[in-house]
């Protein structure tokens, strides 16, 4: 569509000779004799460029031109001018004219700039479309999704990242906790300070105290030198403590004293040591649960849970697997140079017909596989592993047939429970979805049955 044209001349002749040109080749056009008249036709008119002559009557095009950047710095504007102005000219260019034209003008040389001027206006609006879509639905700091259930994780980050409150986050493995964490400290005020983050079921529990605390010589044995922790060395910034519900609870107790008092003593200390430190934690368990069972102090509880955030889990927010594959199959494809564009529309339907028991995490380890096996530029399904094959669309076929005597549906379900176990290689919140049961739901009923790990 082309371009509108606001078109400002104090010479008649000029402006009736530009009109007709400009209409002929499909423009919109409007001419006015003044700067002043520019000015006020802006107030009730838009356009996508205004041609004005440099030298006029009163307000000269400079001014016109200083004056409409002012009010809308992306506005495209082209100066015409005479032979001897050419040096004005240019210096309009540098103060964010598009370009200039010298007068005579010649009808071949005003056209073709005109068209990369609109060429130009074009490309910017694009961009800024481009730029607001990205912003409202897009990604924060590597989470992408434009599911409702992750656009109010969006919202919710956004609103408490420049607070110093203290953050519970809840969600399956794999969902993204810690790049929940790190979104919350990158859109802080503390993003120029350190971020760490530790794993508390990773690291035994005779060092994480060490590991957090940090320790003083002779402390214990092997303690050669004073070593800061983690929350000495975050000083400033943020500390994330992932999978908060495996500490033990005599660390909790120092952990409470650490966010209640804010101050810690180094293991074999005997001076307390001010910090200044944001906590954000991580769960994929049920807190409420593990307080009632005696293995999660009340306490610390409610000094962690002042803002929650709950992640939801990849089969809850199918509309996102599409966005996240396309978005991994890009991601690996550069980073293996392999020339995979995109997925066939049978390996998407074996994805979003997939349970996700490893969430976000799985999804993208199956599609970096499917980026390393595919034969051509396409993801097809057979170069998907077999898991996620095995889901099977509109319900399960029974692979059995009742015995004579019939079957315990206790035994059954028992059986069910361990298999799922196994395959998630007994993590309750990977074990859950295969079985279509809560978190809870599951605990109960390994509970009930007495189950454990082998």
């Amino acid at each position: 569509m082309p371009c509108s044209i606001l078109v400002v001349d104090d010479e008649k002749a000029q402006r009736e000779i530009l009109q007709t040109i400009l209409s002929r080749e499909g423009y919109r056009t409007v001419s006015v004799a003044s700067g002043n008249d520019a000015l006020e036709q802006l107030k009730y008119d838009e356009f996508d460029l205004i041609l004005t002559d440099l030298k006029m009557q009163g307000m000269s095009g400079m001014e016109l031109l200083e004056q409409v950047l002012d009010q809308n710095p992306q506005q495209c504007v082209i100066l015409m001018t005479a032979h001897g102005t050419i040096d004005s000219a240019v210096e309009a260019t540098r103060k964010g004219a598009f370009n200039y034209l010298e007068k005579p003008l010649d009808r071949e040389h005003l056209l073709f700039t005109l068209q990369r001027a609109c060429e130009h206006i074009a490309l910017l609006r694009e961009n800024t479309a481009l730029h607001r879509k990205l912003e409202e639905s897009a990604t924060i700091q590597g989470i992408i999704g434009d599911h409702p259930k992750i656009k109010e994780v969006f919202r919710v980050i956004s609103k408490i990242a420049p607070t110093g409150s203290t953050v519970l986050v809840y969600g399956e493995s794999g969902t993204g906790k810690e790049l929940v964490a790190r979104a919350i400290h990158e859109k802080s005020p503390r993003n120029g300070k350190p971020f760490f983050a530790i794993n508390c079921a990773a690291i035994p529990e005779a060092l994480i105290e060490s590991e957090l605390f940090g320790h003083e010589r002779g402390s214990f044995t092997g303690a050669n030198s004073r070593e800061l922790g983690l929350f000495e060395a975050a000083e400033g910034g943020t500390l994330f403590l992932d999978e908060i519900g495996e500490m033990n609870v005599s660390l909790q107790a120092k952990l409470l004293r650490a966010i209640q008092e804010k101050e810690i003593r180094r293991v074999g200390g005997k001076v307390n040591i001010s910090i200044d430190v944001r906590i954000i934690a991580a769960t994929n368990k049920e807190l409420e649960t593990e307080i009632k069972k005696g293995q999660f102090r009340e306490d610390l509880f409610y000094r962690l849970n002042v803002i929650r955030i709950t992640l939801p889990p990849l089969r809850e927010r199918g509309s996102d697997i599409v966005t996240l594959a396309d978005f991994f199959v890009k991601k690996y494809a550069q980073a293996t140079g392999m020339p995979v564009q995109s997925i066939s529309k049978p390996a998407l339907k074996l994805l979003i017909n997939y349970t996700w028991p490893g969430n976000v995490r799985q999804l993208e380890s199956i599609i970096e596989r499917g980026v390393l096996m595919a034969e051509g530029n396409v993801i097809l399904p057979e170069d998907l592993p077999s898991e996620v094959h095995e889901t099977v669309s509109g319900g399960m076929s029974l692979l059995f047939d009742f015995p004579p005597d019939g079957i315990s549906f206790e035994e059954l379900e028992k059986e069910l429970i361990i298999k799922a176990m196994e395959r998630a290689e007994w993590t309750i919140s990977r074990a859950a979805p295969l079985l279509r049961m809560s978190y809870k739901t599951l605990q109960y009923r390994l509970d009930k049955f007495g189950i454990m790990k082998p």
